[in-house]
């Protein structure tokens, strides 16, 4: 394993056009001869656009795959990654909702989807005014890359935290705008935890409602997080305050407007979110279903 570690940490000291040269080699393999995933992603591709050709599907598959690949180098390279290089490469915008938080006293949740590539918010925290960025993972079957990724979002004075002990760890925090936690909040909660679904993409989508408690519990801001793919290896990040229809947020209102806000993203430019994901797999077994459009 450290002999792993060490090649895949070489790798990452390369520049970022070599990388991409393995990852375009990575694309043709894929295109070409593996299709990773292709049947899950031309289904979920054809499930969410249903009015779209044969053709354009193929052509966003096509697209997603050449993202994909970038995504992989992309994220080796974040393991070397310096912070003048992600401030060159990251450009955010609206960065003054974190101050206005930091002003207010509250504490901010962050939203994000699987939108390529989600890795490189972990910049976030060299241009925020917060001290505490708390970047959120779900634990992985090989502890091996668990540890890596953990170590990787926990650069920039990171401190990430595994999903099972988040929401505790905010609630006996002092809720006093230092802090930020980011969640790549479309995860696929499990079979046993699907509670409440939605129509996400013209699908009915289990959600993940973690963090709804804190929304209706809380004082905490919300901010969703709208990732832009400028250029290879140059991304944009824009940051929208999730506002409640009342006086505050009621239940599940949080996450059905996260929802609305990722699949508008997501059709400004589809061939940027993970289709190989089984995001679908428990639709089965959603208990409640929010039928209003979100």
């Amino acid at each position: 394993m450290n002999f792993l570690i060490k090649i895949l940490y070489l790798i990452s000291k390369m520049p970022l056009k070599i990388l991409y040269i393995f990852s375009d080699i990575i694309f043709f393999l894929n295109y070409n001869f593996v299709g990773y995933r292709k049947k899950i992603i031309t289904q979920n591709l054809k499930n969410s656009f249903p009015e779209k050709s044969a053709k354009e599907i193929a052509e966003i598959r096509k697209k997603f795959y050449l993202n994909f690949s970038d995504y992989l180098a992309e994220t080796v390279k974040s393991f070397t990654m310096s912070k003048t290089e992600t401030r060159v490469r990251m450009q955010h915008i609206n960065q003054h909702l974190f101050h206005e938080a930091k002003q207010e006293g509250k504490n901010i949740i962050l939203l994000a989807g699987h939108v390529f590539n989600w890795e490189w918010m972990n910049a976030l925290a060299t241009v925020v005014p917060q001290n505490n960025c708390h970047p959120v993972y779900r634990k992985v079957n090989s502890e091996f890359w668990e540890k890596q990724m953990k170590k990787v979002r926990s650069k920039f004075g990171n401190e990430a935290l595994e999903a099972n002990e988040v929401i505790m760890n905010i609630f006996r925090s002092k809720n006093d705008g230092d802090s930020i936690y980011l969640f790549v909040a479309d995860q696929t909660p499990h079979s046993s935890h699907v509670n409440y679904g939605l129509e996400f993409l013209n699908q009915r989508t289990p959600a993940f409602i973690g963090y709804d408690k804190l929304a209706t519990r809380m004082d905490m801001i919300f901010i969703y997080t709208e990732m832009k793919k400028v250029k290879r290896g140059h991304y944009q990040i824009n940051y929208y305050r999730i506002e409640p229809d009342g006086e505050k947020f009621v239940n599940n209102e949080v996450v059905r407007k996260f929802h609305h806000l990722l699949e508008n993203t997501i059709k400004k430019r589809p061939d940027n979110y993970l289709w190989s994901h089984r995001k679908w797999k428990y639709q089965d077994s959603i208990k409640t279903f929010d039928s209003e459009k979100i």
